[in-house]
């Protein structure tokens, strides 16, 4: 394999491909980027801020490993947390824990009716709770 050189869909400048690269996309089983690394990074940094610039079905599957040539290919960080990731900042609410009452804060903004639990009292009714594996 050796290096290509393919064209940006959004800025339409071209960039290349290496032979690694493309090895590592193979492995994951990944089509060819679309996009130039500095487009891919705008877009990631868009969508970690909440803003969705999907304009219609985009092919391209997330790695997030960077590999070969010091170019960081691979997409958003939605499966673990984003929050350190991205800067964005964290918003807490205030809340009364329905099992101990203790003051707490929880990162969403709870429901009336709903029940909400401090970390201790969730942290014991998870560990509490069987674990099924479908």
């Amino acid at each position: 394999m050796s290096d290509r050189t393919l064209t940006c869909r959004d800025c339409g400048n071209e960039f290349t491909f290496t032979a690694g690269e493309q090895d590592f996309y193979t492995s994951r089983g990944f089509s060819d980027p679309q996009r130039c690394p500095t487009c891919r990074q705008q877009r990631k940094t868009q969508r970690n801020s909440g803003g969705d610039s999907y304009g219609g079905g985009d092919s391209y599957s997330g790695g997030g490993s960077s590999y070969g040539g010091g170019s960081s290919y691979g997409g958003g960080s939605r499966g673990g947390s984003s929050y350190g990731d991205s800067g964005a900042q964290r918003t807490l609410y205030p809340a009364t824990c329905s099992e101990c009452g203790k003051q707490t804060e929880v990162p969403f903004n709870p429901s009336p009716g709903k029940p909400v639990y401090c970390r201790e009292c969730f942290q014991s009714r998870k560990s509490a709770s069987p674990r099924y594996n479908y």
